[in-house]
């Protein structure tokens, strides 16, 4: 399948990590992993990524700074970039804004609601 998005999970929790490699593979998305935000920035530059979904508490560079250097020196070429955060989403969605992130997602979360929030996203693209 030539159209399969690429998805960089960036999430220093492997468990977590783990299942959402296992699950957006069996819903048909080729993933990449970054276990800290250094990684993380490192793939997001160098690697076609149509999306990073991106932790904002992480070892060496936070989620945050990842996205704001991403999406200021890509541009218009970044990927859409999701927050994952266990921290309250109405106080974080302006800081996540600013650094370039598209969303805010809450930890924990459905699955479910991470298929449609992703549904979504790549529908408007």
């Amino acid at each position: 399948m030539a159209d399969r998005k690429r998805i960089l999970i960036a999430d220093d929790d492997p468990d977590l990590v783990d299942l959402l490699k296992m699950d957006l593979t069996h819903q048909g998305y080729d993933i990449l992993i970054a276990m800290n935000g250094k990684e993380a920035l490192q793939m997001a530059m160098s690697e076609k990524v149509d999306l990073v979904l991106l932790d904002v508490m992480m070892p060496y560079i936070d989620g945050y700074h990842v996205a704001y250097e991403v999406t200021s020196k890509l541009g218009s070429g970044a990927p859409m970039i999701v927050l994952m955060t266990s921290r309250d989403t109405s106080r974080e969605k302006g800081i996540a804004i600013m650094s370039g992130a598209a969303e805010v997602f809450q930890k924990p979360f459905e699955m479910e609601a991470l298929h449609k929030k992703l549904s979504d996203i790549f529908a408007k693209t």
